[in-house]
C-alpha cells in the first residue's frame, strides 16, 4: 500500500510541475500588456516602463516563472496588479464561497444519485427504470445556467423563498449563508446527479451479472444481501472516478452559476482578473485549481486501493 501511494504521489508532483509550466507559458503568450491596460491609452512610455519595473514585468520569463513557483511553494501567490493586495488573501476570501458551494452541490448530487441509481439497477426493465433513465437524460440535456434562471424565477421571484443572488457572508450566520448557496447548489447538483446515477446504474448492472454474485445467491443470500454485501462495493470504482471529476468541476467550473447568482467565488475572481489583465491572479488561481484537481485524483486513486485489494497486490 505504501509503495502504491508513493508512486501516485510522485505522479502528482510531476503533474503539478508540468501544469505550472503550461499555465505560465499560456498566460505569457496572451496578447496585451498589464501595465499598458492599467494606465490607459494615453500613458507615456516611461510611465509604462516604470510600472512594468514595479510589477516585475521587466524580468525575463524564466526569472518570473522561478519567482512565481518559488512563491507558490512557500504559500505566497504574489500581489494583485489591479488591487495591490496579496493574491492569497483574495483567494482565501473567495474560497470561503466556492468550496462550501462545491461541497454542498456534491452532497446533494450524491444523495440523489445513489438511491436513484440503485433503484434503476435493481428494477432493470421496469417502469421505474425507464422513468429514471428518461429523467436523468433530461437532466443531462438541460444547461445548468438555464436551470439556474428557472430556479430564480420560481423560488426567488414568485415564491420568494430564497434571494435571487448575492452572498451575505458567513458572519451573518451559518444558515443564512447556507440558504444563499441553496439555489446555486441545486442548479449545479441536478445535472451532476443525472450523470452519477446513470454511472451507478451501469456499474451496478455489470456487477450483478458477475459469477460471484450468482455464487453468493446460491449459498443462500437474498438479492438484497448480495447487493449490499458484495455488488455495491465492487461497483464503486467507476463511481469514485466520477465523484472526483465532479468535485473538480464543481470547484473550478462554476463560473457561469456564480455570475448568475452574483456569488463572490473563485469563478468570478478568475473572470474579473482576465478582463483586467491581472495575470498574477489568473496564474495563481488556475494553478490552485489544477492542484485541487490533481490532489482529488490522487485521493481517488488511494480510495481505489482501499476498495480493490488487487491494486495493492499489483503495486
Amino acid at each position: 500500500m505504501l509503495r502504491y501511494i508513493l508512486k501516485r504521489a510522485l505522479s502528482l508532483v510531476l503533474s503539478l510541475v508540468v501544469a505550472s509550466i503550461l499555465i505560465f507559458v499560456t498566460i505569457e503568450i496572451v496578447p496585451g500588456d498589464p501595465a499598458s491596460y492599467m494606465l490607459g491609452l494615453n500613458a507615456q512610455p516611461d510611465t509604462i516602463e516604470n510600472l512594468r519595473r514595479e510589477l516585475g514585468l521587466d524580468k525575463t520569463p524564466v526569472a518570473r516563472y522561478l519567482s512565481w513557483v518559488g512563491g507558490l511553494v512557500q504559500g505566497d501567490f504574489g500581489t494583485s496588479y489591479t488591487y495591490r493586495t496579496p493574491v492569497a488573501d483574495m483567494v482565501a476570501d473567495r474560497l470561503m464561497v466556492s468550496l462550501p458551494l462545491a461541497l454542498y452541490a456534491l452532497l446533494l448530487s450524491t444523495a440523489i444519485a445513489f438511491p436513484v441509481g440503485v433503484l434503476a439497477a435493481t428494477r432493470r426493465g421496469s417502469v421505474a427504470d425507464w422513468s429514471v433513465m428518461g429523467t436523468t437524460q433530461l437532466g443531462i440535456a438541460i444547461p445548468n445556467f438555464w436551470f439556474a434562471l428557472l430556479l430564480v424565477l420560481v423560488f426567488a421571484i414568485n415564491l420568494r423563498w430564497f434571494s435571487a443572488g448575492g452572498f451575505p457572508g458567513w458572519e451573518a450566520g451559518f444558515f443564512a449563508g447556507l440558504k444563499a448557496l441553496t439555489l446555486p447548489a441545486v442548479a449545479l447538483a441536478l445535472p451532476q446527479a443525472s450523470i452519477l446515477s446513470r454511472v451507478m446504474r451501469s456499474s451496478l448492472l455489470d456487477t450483478l451479472d458477475e459469477d460471484y454474485i450468482r455464487t453468493a445467491r446460491a449459498k443462500g443470500l437474498s438479492r438484497r444481501q448480495a447487493l449490499w454485501r458484495h455488488a455495491l462495493r465492487n461497483a464503486m470504482i467507476p463511481v469514485l472516478t466520477i465523484l472526483g471529476l465532479q468535485f473538480s468541476f464543481l470547484l473550478a467550473g462554476a463560473i457561469i452559476i456564480e455570475n448568475v447568482f452574483f456569488l463572490p467565488g473563485l469563478g468570478r475572481l478568475v473572470f474579473q482578473a482576465i478582463t483586467q489583465r491581472d495575470l498574477i491572479v489568473v496564474e495563481s488561481v488556475v494553478m490552485l485549481l489544477v492542484f485541487a484537481v490533481v490532489l482529488i485524483t490522487f485521493l481517488v486513486d488511494v480510495a481505489y486501493a482501499l476498495v480493490d485489494p488487487r491494486l495493492r497486490q499489483q503495486a
